[in-house]
């Protein structure tokens, strides 16, 4: 009983910390809602059948890579290789950041979490020099203060987690997103409501997964249930873009501030 009373505090503790540190804010001001897919890691599966499937609706996601994993296995399955990139990139799809070395954005030392950041940047300019990352994913959990205050030294935008949609005054250095996964991928009601909502407030919905997979990790989903995510998005009144076009069209219209 005690050991949960304190996993639940210092987990209420951190969540405070890094949703109400370090912010960086904008007003959302769209006469439109905004839905992005993003996936992290990102797991081949997530670009040859995750990608086809925003292929067939004509829409574009955000992958984030950690270039330390490329061409290697997770939980969540073979990970990218370099042809992924280059054909992801071909297709208009963002390439995000996820750090080099898939760091906990808790527990890493600040200056640590900067190098990885750089040692990701000069690995995809090895692949398209011409590129550069404009946003950031962050692994595992949500991010200490001082990890938000650097990313956001180099990124447009840093996305978290915590099942909610962006609405109103949004933090720049901590985009809240939903994720598919094992909590809620056999719950196609729970992402309706989401998408409801989302669309009533004229706010930002951010979809997160990993593979997409007849047999998806805890961290992923079907090929079935994510085109049924994908189906009900594209026949709702959202404008569908990955995460640093929305960005772009945000801040035409906004006011930043703190």
């Amino acid at each position: 009983m005690l050991n949960d009373f304190l996993r639940k505090l210092e987990s209420h503790y951190r969540n405070t910390m890094s949703v109400g540190l370090e912010k960086r804010t904008i007003q959302l001001k769209n006469d439109t809602p905004f839905v992005s897919f993003t996936f992290d890691d990102f797991p081949r599966s997530a670009f040859l059948l995750g990608g086809a499937i925003l292929n067939k609706y004509e829409i574009r996601g955000s992958y984030y890579a950690s270039f330390g994993m490329m061409g290697g296995k997770s939980v969540s399955g073979d990970i990218f290789i370099q042809e992924d990139i280059k054909e992801l990139v071909s297709e208009g799809h963002e390439i995000g950041s996820h750090t080099f070395d898939h760091l906990n954005p808790w527990e890493t030392r600040a200056d640590i979490f900067e190098e990885s950041i750089i040692r990701n940047q000069k690995a995809f300019f090895s692949i398209i020099p011409e590129f550069t990352f404009k946003t950031l994913a962050y692994p595992y959990t949500g991010p200490h203060p001082k990890i938000k205050r650097v990313a956001g030294k180099y990124f447009s935008c840093c996305r978290g987690g915590g099942q909610i949609s962006n609405i109103g005054r949004i933090d720049l250095n901590l985009l809240r997103s939903c994720f598919i996964d094992r909590r809620h991928r056999e719950d196609l009601e729970y992402f309706r409501r989401l998408l409801q909502r989302n669309n009533e407030d004229n706010g930002w919905l951010i979809f997160s997964t990993h593979d997409i997979s007849a047999r998806p990790s805890p961290f992923g989903c079907s090929p079935e249930i994510f085109e049924s995510i994908v189906r009900e998005t594209v026949g709702s009144s959202a404008t569908i873009l990955p995460i640093c076009d929305v960005y772009s069209r945000i801040v035409s219209v906004g006011a930043q501030g703190n």
